[in-house]
């Protein structure tokens, strides 16, 4: 009797177990964040990654590329409410001149329930080159 009732309790401790390692991951915060990929190609050059839909702001992540040193590329993001009216605007903290070069930066979108679009652009440091739209 003695052996079937601790396999019964491990059984028991395993299944508990599990379930208190996997509930801090799932549950930190409530449920994760969306997310949306973007890509903007302009020739050989481009700016790709992830953008992180947060209740009044969203977090852009990637990497920007340019291939000629003579022409840099940087990346800027504008939110948007439902209406396309702008809520926020950022860009990169920097160019990149003939190589490639990781990113990551906030753009607030101050209202209730955050932004509804993101738009995102490749642009030279002066203007916009191509620009996509992401929605949430």
């Amino acid at each position: 009797m003695r052996p079937h009732l601790a396999a019964a309790l491990g059984a028991v401790a395993l299944t508990a177990s599990m379930l208190v390692s996997a509930s801090p991951a799932a549950g930190v915060g409530g449920s994760a964040y969306p997310t949306s990929e973007f890509e903007v190609v302009v020739g050989n050059t481009y700016t790709k990654g992830i953008i992180t839909w947060y209740n009044r702001s969203v977090h852009v992540a990637g990497e920007h590329k340019s291939v000629d040193p003579a022409s840099c590329r940087g990346t800027t993001a504008y939110t948007l409410d439902s209406a396309d009216k702008q809520l926020g605007k950022n860009v990169s903290p920097y160019l990149v001149c003939g190589l490639s070069r990781t990113f990551s930066f906030d753009v607030p979108a101050d209202v209730p329930g955050g932004a509804a679009v993101v738009r995102v652009c490749l642009d030279d440091g002066v203007k916009a080159l191509e620009c996509n739209r992401y929605g949430r």
